[in-house]
């Protein structure tokens, strides 16, 4: 595993909140303003090329597939929040989709884990525990706003 010395300069807001939930993970604040700043971030999620081996499906034209790496027998959805992170990690230039973090929280699914800046001073795992509570969390917030504006429709 590549890892590299970052300067406070190029420090993320993601970077920030990690650093301060690191400093008490049972702060409640703490942890509501670092999940907060996972879910308000795009990341780059490096992608595989498009292949058809004989053991994979067909993928169609704007598909991707999202590269899966497997470590200690956990596989992992490798996340970063640039694409110099990203290219830091791979070594090179490499494929890659921007994907919300509340998209990624609303669809990973056990046993899937989530592996965030790896290679940095900001990498964290994600466990399928704290994914299915993020996927709550967004799935809480996605119906409070759809009756938020079917109220507002109904007022008009």
């Amino acid at each position: 595993m590549v890892t590299t010395q970052e300067n406070s300069n190029s420090m993320t807001d993601i970077d920030h909140a990690l650093q301060q939930l690191r400093i008490d993970m049972n702060d409640a604040k703490r942890k509501s303003t670092f999940y907060d700043a996972f879910l308000n971030t795009t990341f780059c999620v490096p992608t595989l090329e498009k292949q058809e081996p004989d053991n994979e499906p067909n993928i169609e034209k704007g598909e991707v597939l999202p590269l899966i790496i497997e470590c200690e027998g956990n596989d992992y959805l490798m996340l970063f929040d640039t694409e110099e992170r990203l290219k830091g990690w791979a070594g090179t230039d490499a494929k890659w989709v921007g994907v919300p973090g509340y998209v990624i929280a609303a669809t990973t699914m056990a046993p899937l884990h989530l592996a965030m800046n790896v290679g940095t001073d900001y990498s964290k795992q994600f466990f399928p525990d704290e994914i299915a509570w993020l996927r709550n969390v967004v799935e809480r917030c996605n119906e409070a706003a759809a009756e938020e504006e079917a109220k507002q429709r109904a007022e008009q």
